[in-house]
């Protein structure tokens, strides 16, 4: 009667559960290792890559117009000159059409600043009482020495004169940058799908482009009719209200636009300065402020659902955590790339790693009573419920999601 050899054991059995925590930290050391180094990276490289991304989003964006003009037998070459020649008359246009206002603004900024101070003086015994109370609790604390705040008076001549050159550089490589990349975008997609070794990872490769290309295109020329429309809107209503330069904040808020909640947030405080600094009573103070939160709660609340629609609707939470990450590695410019490069994101996840929706072959009825939330995590427990159900119905599919023998949390073998 011969024996049937011993199945050698699993090099898991092999160590003890201590290593196994050693190499799981080791792991997770690794990981925090190659993202500290990544972040690190953005911040050194900001003066190249930022342009590079901003000049590949914009690219996109203006991707559908230089295919038009290569499908009237233009060559890419000629086709990227004409885009990039487009974004600078819209530019310079912009320019041209606000230096006069935006002067006028800027010449006026003193006597503001002195009404602001002015304005500003009423909280002079609200943040005495802080600095007294401040020192209070540091004499108790054994400090006897207040917390001082200084401010260091700087030319702004020899600001603008240093930042200057590296502005101009950064204009350079934006410029070049999406000249070339539009100029050689669909070489770019080729040699891409030529690094695809299988047939269906160069198919995920491909429907990649093609999703990145439709949704933040789609996405980008649809917020660029939006804010135009928002630009015109609060140029509308500060005229009505007898807002001086009109013009300049609705450009203003329209540019502000594509930067979401922060870009809200830095236009009501812009208004709300300009009141401060130019009326006298609290209801001109906070009339322009409370006109532009009046006509960005309409265009976020029912323009921007309807003509972007629901497929490239991202979760608020994780749009917020994007623009806070860029504009702390970029600065303004990284505010103006964090939804296209979140949008790019989401899709090269959702091919690289396919998920299936949790919905259940028979869906939870929903009742007078019950919330969508309620029905949704109904749903969900009855696709669970469900699957549990056909694991259970099919032993060849619960043997198979069946752990090894002997790879138990303790290592030891079950009795």
């Amino acid at each position: 009667m011969s024996r049937t050899p011993a199945r050698p054991l699993a090099s898991d059995m092999d160590e003890s559960q201590f290593e196994r925590v050693l190499n799981n930290i080791a792991r997770l050391a690794l990981v925090f290792i190659g993202v500290a180094v990544l972040l690190v990276m953005l911040q050194l490289g900001q003066v190249f890559l930022a342009p590079v991304t901003l000049a590949v989003v914009v690219g996109l964006m203006f991707g559908p117009v230089a295919d038009r003009v290569e499908g009237w037998g233009v060559p890419p070459a000629l086709s990227a000159a004409v885009v990039v020649l487009l974004l600078l008359g819209v530019i310079f246009s912009f320019a041209v059409l606000f230096a006069v206002p935006l002067s006028e603004w800027v010449a006026r900024a003193p006597l503001i600043w002195s009404k602001l101070q002015g304005q500003l003086a009423n909280f002079r015994e609200p943040l005495q009482a802080i600095s007294d109370f401040q020192s209070q609790v540091g004499e108790v604390l054994g400090s006897g020495s207040a917390m001082a705040v200084t401010v260091e008076d700087g030319s702004t001549v020899t600001s603008v004169a240093m930042l200057a050159p590296a502005m101009l550089a950064q204009g350079l490589i934006f410029l070049a940058s999406l000249y070339f990349f539009v100029a050689t975008r669909d070489h770019i997609r080729i040699s891409v799908l030529s690094l695809c070794v299988t047939r269906r990872m160069r198919w995920r490769t491909a429907h990649v482009f093609r999703d990145v290309e439709q949704k933040v295109s789609r996405f980008l020329l649809s917020i660029t009719m939006i804010n135009f429309c928002v630009g015109c809107a609060v140029t509308l209503a500060m005229w009505i209200i007898g807002m001086p330069s009109p013009l300049l904040w609705g450009a203003m808020a329209a540019v502000l636009n594509y930067i979401p909640y922060v870009g809200q947030g830095i236009m009501i405080l812009v208004l709300v300065a300009v009141g401060l600094g130019t009326q006298t009573n609290i209801e001109q103070i906070v009339l322009p402020a409370l006109c532009y939160m009046g006509i960005n709660f309409v265009e976020g609340q029912i323009v921007t659902p309807h003509f972007i629609g629901r497929t490239l609707t991202l979760n608020p939470f994780i749009i917020f955590l994007s623009i806070t990450f860029w504009l702390w590695a970029w600065g303004p410019v990284g505010g103006l790339i964090a939804v296209p490069t979140l949008l790019i994101a989401t899709s090269i996840i959702s091919h690289a790693l396919p998920s299936k929706p949790v919905t259940p072959k028979r869906p939870v009825r929903r009742t007078r009573g019950m919330t969508a939330r309620q029905e949704l995590l109904a749903n969900a427990a009855q696709a669970i419920k469900e699957q549990k159900q056909e694991e259970e119905a099919d032993p060849r599919k619960k043997e198979r999601l069946a752990p090894p023998e002997g790879t138990a949390p303790t290592g030891v073998e079950p009795a």
